[in-house]
């Protein structure tokens, strides 16, 4: 059996996402921790949600992609 790059991967950016999720929904409250991004973005987001929400969202679609590919190993 060989190690599937795409499960460390998927993995890694899932438990990034959901600490950037968990940091995010922490601070929602304190506008002076998202004074920068704010200024950048003008519209008011939550930064670390939005990219814990797409880092999640990539890892959970590595970690799929991984367990319905129909990639067998090669057996000399």
């Amino acid at each position: 059996m060989t190690l599937d790059i795409r499960i460390p991967i998927g993995l890694m950016f899932t438990v990034v996402g959901l600490i950037l999720i968990a940091f995010g929904a922490i601070t929602f409250g304190d506008a002076k921790i998202y004074e920068t991004s704010n200024k950048v973005l003008e519209s008011g987001v939550n930064i670390n949600i939005l990219w814990g929400a797409v880092c999640f969202a990539f890892g959970a679609f590595m970690l799929l992609w991984s367990k319905f590919s129909k990639d067998e190993p090669k057996q000399e």
